[in-house]
């Protein structure tokens, strides 16, 4: 299985990106897109100046609790800048929505309640919500992650995308908002050491 396959059976619809869309952020965008592959994982992500976006994080079932994910992440870490990544809300009838979040909490991940995050899916035409997570190394603020959001989206998640997908994704302005302390925060229930 390719990792394009291993991504796609992993990631609902909604959020992935279409194979050709990624090849050519790959090769257009090689200078600020990558792809970090091994034999139970597959990461994808942009890195800027200010700040590493993960774009997909995919471990394997039969090696998870191996420590991949968190060696990945580290490989980001020690770059020192803000990792940026985007998450489903808790969904309790899919037990991996809540693991996510136990394993970024862990990881030191914060949740950025301050932004929406809301976009339809042209695959499907569903509004898609997703929760933006953070690790800032320098106490970045919230501010400076949701300028780091609309950087990514306008030059990764929108790259060419009337070329890709026959139509636009809507306007940064309309699917990303920020709030001071506008939701709850979706970390809280796993950074207590009793639920951990």
């Amino acid at each position: 299985m390719n990792w394009y396959e291993k991504l796609n059976q992993y990631f609902p619809i909604v959020e992935m990106k279409s194979k050709e869309h990624m090849d050519t952020l790959l090769k257009e965008k090689g200078s600020v897109y990558y792809k970090d592959e091994g034999p139970y994982h597959v990461l994808m992500y942009a890195e800027f100046p200010n700040f590493t976006f993960v774009d997909y994080l995919f471990v394997a079932k039969e090696s998870r609790g191996m420590g991949i994910g968190s060696k990945t992440l580290q490989m980001l870490k020690d770059k020192k800048k803000p990792i940026i990544l985007e998450v489903e809300p808790v969904n309790y009838e899919d037990t991996d929505t809540e693991k996510r979040l136990r394993f970024y909490s862990r990881e030191g991940f914060e949740h950025a309640s301050s932004i929406g995050y809301n976009r339809r899916s042209i695959a499907t035409g569903e509004e898609n919500s997703m929760e933006i997570l953070y690790w800032a190394p320098n106490n970045e603020s919230e501010e400076e992650i949701f300028e780091g959001m609309k950087k990514m989206y306008e030059d990764i998640h929108t790259y060419k995308d009337e070329h890709f997908y026959g139509e636009s994704y809507e306007p940064v302005e309309e699917v990303l908002t920020f709030k001071e302390n506008d939701k709850k925060n979706v970390l809280k229930q796993f950074s207590n050491p009793i639920n951990n």
